[in-house]
C-alpha cells in the first residue's frame, strides 16, 4: 500500500505516528488484520522465508542460502547508499565468508529480479549520460528490513524516508536516477514525458548547516529544471527556485511536483 492508502484504513490522524509504524512494519496489504506486533512479524517472517528462501533460491538455483541471507543484510543495511558488488563481496569476506564477485552478482541480480529490491542508477547531470558504478538499492517493502534486522535502527531514519520518498516515485510512474554532478550527488533525477526534476531528502533541515549541506547539491545544477528538498519537517521554502515541502504532504497527495 502506498502511504496515503495506509491512512485511507488507519484514519488520517496523527500522520507521524502512522508514518513510523508505516515505516516499522511495512505496507503490505494483509497486515491491516493483525494487531500484534508479533503477529505482524510472524507475518513478515513467513514473506522473508516464503519469497527470499524458497522462491529466490530454488528459481536462481541458489547454492549457498547463508550467502544471499548476508547479501539480504547488508542490502537491507545500506538502502540509498552507493553500492558496488565489488564492495558487497569486500564486506562479506571481512566477516570471514570467502566469495566470488561473480556469485555476489548473480545473488543479486536474483534479488532485483524478484522485486525484493529496486536498483537505481547513476545519471551524469553534466554529461547527461548514465554511469556503469556505483549503483543505489531500495527495498520493496520496509517491513522486510524490521524483519531481518530489528527495529532499533534508528540511525537510518534519512535513508528510510529516501526509500519511501522513491516508492512513491515509481508509484507516479516517474524514471529515477541517481543524480551525480561533478562531486555532488543529488538524490533523485526524475523523468517524465518532457522534463526532469531534481529531488533531495533529508529528515530535518531545521539546522543551519543541515541545510546548507542538502542544498549544495541543488545549487550546483546550472540547468533550469525544477529543484525540490522533501523533509519530514512540516515546513514550506523557497531558496532562490528550490521548494522545500513536507514530505507527509507529498506521501498524501497534497502537494504535487
Amino acid at each position: 500500500m502506498s502511504f496515503r492508502e495506509f491512512l485511507d484504513y488507519y484514519g488520517e490522524g496523527d500522520e507521524f505516528k502512522k508514518y513510523n509504524q508505516y515505516i516499522t512494519y511495512g505496507a503490505f496489504p494483509y497486515l491491516i488484520n493483525l494487531d500484534s506486533s508479533k503477529d505482524k512479524l510472524d507475518y513478515l517472517d513467513g514473506i522473508y522465508n516464503t519469497v527470499i528462501m524458497k522462491d529466490v533460491i530454488s528459481r536462481k538455483k541458489v547454492n549457498d542460502s547463508l550467502m544471499l541471507e548476508n547479501i539480504c543484510r547488508f542490502l537491507f543495511d545500506n538502502i540509498g547508499s552507493n553500492i558496488s558488488v565489488k564492495k558487497i563481496s569486500d564486506t562479506i569476506a571481512s566477516d570471514g565468508r570467502p566469495n566470488s564477485v561473480h556469485t555476489i552478482e548473480e545473488y543479486l541480480n536474483a534479488l532485483v529480479e524478484s522485486y525484493i529490491l529496486y536498483k537505481v542508477d547513476r545519471y551524469d547531470i553534466k554529461g547527461k549520460e548514465l554511469l556503469k558504478t556505483q549503483s543505489k538499492y531500495y527495498l520493496s517493502d520496509l517491513g522486510l528490513r524490521t524483519y531481518l534486522l530489528g527495529s532499533s535502527r534508528d540511525k537510518d531514519l534519512g535513508h528510510i524516508l529516501e526509500n519511501v520518498i522513491f516508492l512513491e516515485l515509481k508509484r507516479l510512474g516517474f524514471k529515477i536516477f541517481v543524480g551525480k554532478n561533478d562531486v555532488n550527488e543529488v538524490d533523485f533525477v526524475i523523468q517524465n514525458e518532457e522534463d526532469l526534476i531534481y529531488i533531495q531528502v533529508a529528515l530535518s533541515v531545521r539546522d543551519s548547516q543541515t541545510l546548507e549541506r542538502e542544498l549544495k547539491p541543488l545549487n550546483s545544477i546550472a540547468d533550469h529544471y525544477k529543484k525540490y528538498l522533501i523533509t519530514l519537517d512540516y515546513d514550506t521554502n523557497n531558496y532562490n527556485g528550490i521548494k522545500q515541502i513536507s514530505a507527509i504532504d507529498f506521501l498524501t497527495g497534497k502537494i504535487k511536483l
